[in-house]
């Protein structure tokens, strides 16, 4: 499996088509710009390099192209994860869940889905 290395950037571009599916620079441009000051031209160029690195891909038969993403939100998510359990906590993907348990107080909800998940790597063994 090829190994993909979004920019911060290319992350925030990522996130919009995994919601959308599909969209035109211009979307793509009308949703960054509500939380980011940033011009027309840089997203297109944003989205053309990531073009060309294969984390999208592209419907030129119109006018307007159509992006797509290419990578899969689950895949990127799994292979920015282990890489930060790597390199910054030692490996240890126990000591992630715990700064991420202590930065962030999850909901009744949340706990739920975490000892569902819990109970299950117990039962799996």
């Amino acid at each position: 499996m090829k190994k993909i290395k979004p920019t911060e950037s290319e992350l925030e571009i990522l996130q919009i088509l995994w919601q959308k599916g599909s969209a035109t620079v211009r979307e793509v441009h009308e949703v960054l710009s509500l939380h980011k000051d940033s011009g027309y031209t840089t997203t297109l160029k944003l989205m053309q390099i990531m073009y060309e690195k294969g984390l999208v891909i592209r419907n030129d038969q119109n006018k307007t192209h159509i992006y797509q993403p290419n990578v899969s939100k689950e895949n990127t998510q799994q292979q920015l994860v282990g890489k930060m359990i790597h390199s910054l906590f030692g490996g240890s993907a126990t000591a992630l869940v715990m700064q991420a348990l202590g930065t962030n107080k999850p909901n009744a909800e949340e706990l739920q889905a975490i000892q569902t998940l819990l109970d299950n790597l117990k039962s799996a063994k």
